[in-house]
């Protein structure tokens, strides 16, 4: 990457930016942290085309989408690999995150607003986020391993979007639906989660989310 440092764009209280933290440090890759929140602005749509977060900032421009983050510094950044080399596992781990982000994670992001940000959501919308929820978990269910990883004996990019998610996606059914789905289903998130929780990657993503967190409250609480 020659001497030009990544940046990353976003904030850590959301999730995929997160992600693409955890893998910036199980890579041991150097790199800047510049807030940045989602908009409708041109200059943030220049970096980002559908103004979200997180994108990054490379020697060669901007790249957006979290996963293809994820795949450009996995390819630029190879040793240590975050993807199996064999074809066949390599993309059944892409098919766990696929199946997490697409088929869990952005359908429980429609009651977010109700289950974090002290929203509610309509009937219809907690009605269809159940129905879609509950069988997209079972199916998630049917190709997770958890042996002990997600993928199998080893860790993978399908554990940082599995580590990252997975305890959302708890916490939010609970406080929409007062049942926590993945538990429900049989997926023991908060165990896994221990397991995650002794890699430093984590460690210092989340303690970095609660300094956060802490800011901006005080923050609320000076105004």
């Amino acid at each position: 990457m020659g001497d030009i440092m990544l940046k990353l764009y976003g904030f850590p209280i959301s999730n995929y930016y997160n992600k693409v933290k955890v893998v910036l440090y199980e890579k041991g890759v150097p790199f800047e942290e510049s807030e940045s929140i989602p908009s409708q602005d041109e200059p943030l749509l220049q970096c980002s085309p559908l103004g979200k977060v997180p994108y990054l900032q490379t020697e060669n421009g901007y790249l957006a989408e979290s996963q293809v983050i994820c795949d450009y510094i996995e390819v630029t950044h190879p040793t240590p690999a975050l993807f199996s080399q064999d074809p066949w596992q390599q993309a059944k781990e892409r098919e766990l995150i696929t199946m997490l982000e697409l088929h869990m994670e952005l359908v429980t992001r429609e009651v977010y607003g109700q289950a974090f940000f002290g929203g509610t959501a309509s009937e219809g919308t907690r009605a269809r986020t159940e129905k879609l929820l509950r069988r997209n978990i079972v199916a998630f269910k049917r190709i997770a391993k958890f042996a002990p990883y997600v993928a199998g004996d080893k860790f993978t990019m399908a554990d940082v979007a599995a580590g990252i998610h997975l305890p959302i996606i708890g916490m939010a059914t609970q406080a929409v639906f007062g049942e926590d789905f993945l538990q429900a289903a049989g997926v023991d998130w908060k165990g896994y989660g221990k397991l995650l929780a002794e890699r430093e990657s984590f460690q210092r993503t989340r303690a970095e989310m609660k300094a956060y967190q802490q800011a901006q409250q005080a923050k609320k609480s000076e105004a």
